[in-house]
């Protein structure tokens, strides 16, 4: 199967250390050569519909590990593990192990009220 990325996400990540790391620009990511991402994250509002829709079955169908969908104003994480040509919806991530959506959502109320030093400062505290 032809595939290629030409549509980057918010936020595109390749995670482990058996990957090979794609073109540091623009153009398209060629998913034969590189593979699917681990992580692909959606920061949006007025997308967000379309991104729990038509965005989310492109990550599913080209494999990508977990499909984050971040809705800033609501201050919420809708995060999907893909597995098996599906998905399910998950709280803690699978390929950041241990991470509890949670922590993200309460790290942007914060971002909200608190400068970045002290938000920085807090989450390595709540990560240590």
């Amino acid at each position: 199967m032809l595939a290629r990325l030409s549509y980057l996400p918010t936020a595109l990540f390749y995670i482990g250390s058996d990957f090979r790391l794609p073109p540091q620009d623009n153009s398209p990511i060629d998913i034969n050569v590189f593979g699917p991402p681990t992580l692909a994250i959606e920061i949006g509002g007025s997308s967000f519909k379309d991104d729990l829709g038509a965005k989310r079955l492109l990550y599913k169908r080209l494999g990508v590990g977990e499909y984050w969908v971040v809705n800033v104003a609501e201050q919420q994480v809708l995060a999907f593990a893909v597995a098996e040509g599906g998905s399910r919806q998950i709280r803690v991530s699978g390929v950041l192990p241990g991470l509890d959506l949670a922590l993200v959502e309460e790290a942007l109320g914060r971002s909200q009220t608190e400068d970045d030093t002290t938000l920085m400062r807090w989450l390595m505290e709540a990560l240590a």
